[in-house]
């Protein structure tokens, strides 16, 4: 093969390659409006099991127990991790056996996924999850009761 055609055999690899990528992670991050219901909020209330800190979105899992005391352990999705620390996270905000408070909006398909929008931690601490739906909490388009911001 002749020293130009590698080339430009090379650069089409390169490129196709980079689309490749850049349409994985397109698809791999969602909306908010395509998998969450902003009018399906939740508050739940239950035993931290796991926190995974990993772009795009960092998650934790809840154990919450209903009124006959079942047990369902909940799927929760937050900011990435650079946006949770600017929210006031640490790494060992959520640890495993904490008791939290989460205020979400539920998955459209109604299963245990929820996307938080604030988080009470276990020493009462309220951070904001850093929350991707338009009017979630501390966003910039949803004013907090009492706020004047």
């Amino acid at each position: 093969m002749p020293a130009g055609s590698r080339r430009n055999f090379a650069i089409f690899t390169a490129l196709a390659a980079v689309t490749m990528v850049s349409a994985v992670q397109a698809y791999a991050h969602h909306s908010f409006e395509a998998e969450y219901d902003a009018n399906r909020p939740l508050t739940l209330k239950g035993v931290v099991t796991k926190m995974e800190w990993m772009n795009p979105h960092s998650r934790f899992y809840v154990d919450v127990k209903d009124e006959a005391g079942k047990i369902t352990n909940w799927n929760i999705e937050l900011a990435s991790p650079n946006v949770l620390l600017r929210q006031g996270w640490k790494r060992d905000s959520l640890k495993v056996g904490d008791i939290v408070i989460v205020e979400a909006s539920q998955a459209r398909d109604g299963s245990n996924f929820a996307n938080a929008q604030r988080v009470t931690l276990s020493d009462g601490r309220r951070v904001f999850a850093g929350s991707s739906g338009g009017n979630a909490i501390g966003s910039s388009t949803r004013k907090e009761e009492g706020s004047t911001k």
